[in-house]
């Protein structure tokens, strides 16, 4: 598969770091809709990363992500960009721009809040789900192709069906070749592959395709650990459009909640 894409990096990173914001994808950053485009997931934990690491604040973390996907991402090398939009003391807007080709293909903004004691009140309506322990294993690889897919590893808890599923997932690859990301970037990088652990439709020909044109993620905790806990259900509109709801889960629990809005085409 590398000898068809020369444009990516070799190793077992998702991506190499060539310095001064460059990157160059490697095969396990490949999406499933086309061999020649990066996978949304791993390309939105290294954006995470770029935003977290943009003149972080100890005093503060990112609450929500919000990304949109401005076109095909190609797989290969590019550059990312980091900037405050909106400063703050409490309250602050930051976004990041991967640029491929001489165009953006993916943007990002985190809103970036200050951190304080509210133990006392803490509480969530979000119901836990079954750890990976208590789940099967689960092939993802058999109904998506791409490097992205076969590098990870997946659990389904009992019930799962097209349309809706509990699904743990990890990854043994770092996201970078530094290997210095943090937890959360990691955990967010892999949060999108919600859009495919219970589609509605099989992907293929004869079929539907219903990629996703953003990803909004909202986290009431920081995630911790090496699991992500994906509780999702799919839904297709009459007219075109459809959404993937996702409640997000670490191994302590749910931490937040995740959106996709979908265009549906005929294939």
């Amino acid at each position: 598969m590398t000898e068809e894409l020369p444009g990516l990096a070799e190793g077992n990173a998702y991506y190499q770091a060539l310095g001064g914001g460059r990157f160059r994808s490697t095969i396990h950053a490949q999406g499933a809709w086309n061999v020649h485009e990066q996978h949304m997931a791993p390309a939105s934990g290294l954006l995470a990363e770029a935003l977290e690491r943009h003149q972080p604040r100890p005093d503060m973390r990112m609450a929500r992500l919000s990304y949109e996907i401005l076109g095909l991402i190609p797989g290969g090398e590019f550059h990312i960009d980091a900037s405050v939009l909106r400063p703050g003391r409490t309250i602050e807007l930051v976004q990041a721009e991967m640029v491929a080709g001489g165009r953006a293909a993916i943007r990002a903004t985190a809103w970036r809040m200050a951190t304080s004691d509210t133990a006392a009140v803490a509480a969530t309506e979000d119901a836990a789900i079954p750890g990976p322990d208590e789940c099967k294993p689960y092939d993802g690889a058999a109904v998506w192709p791409g490097g992205y897919i076969r590098s990870l590893e997946m659990r389904a808890a009992e019930g799962h069906r097209p349309g809706a599923g509990k699904v743990w997932l990890r990854t043994s690859h770092p996201l970078t070749d530094r290997e210095d990301s943090s937890g959360m970037a990691r955990l967010i990088g892999l949060v999108d592959t919600a859009n495919g652990i219970a589609a509605r439709v099989p992907p293929g020909s004869d079929s539907y395709a219903f990629p996703n044109l953003d990803l909004q993620i909202h986290m009431y905790r920081r995630p911790e650990g090496e699991w992500l806990g994906l509780d999702n259900a799919v839904s297709f509109g009459a007219d075109g459009i459809g959404l993937t709801s996702t409640v997000l889960h670490d191994l302590k629990g749910p931490f937040g909640r995740a959106e996709q809005i979908l265009t549906l085409r005929r294939t």
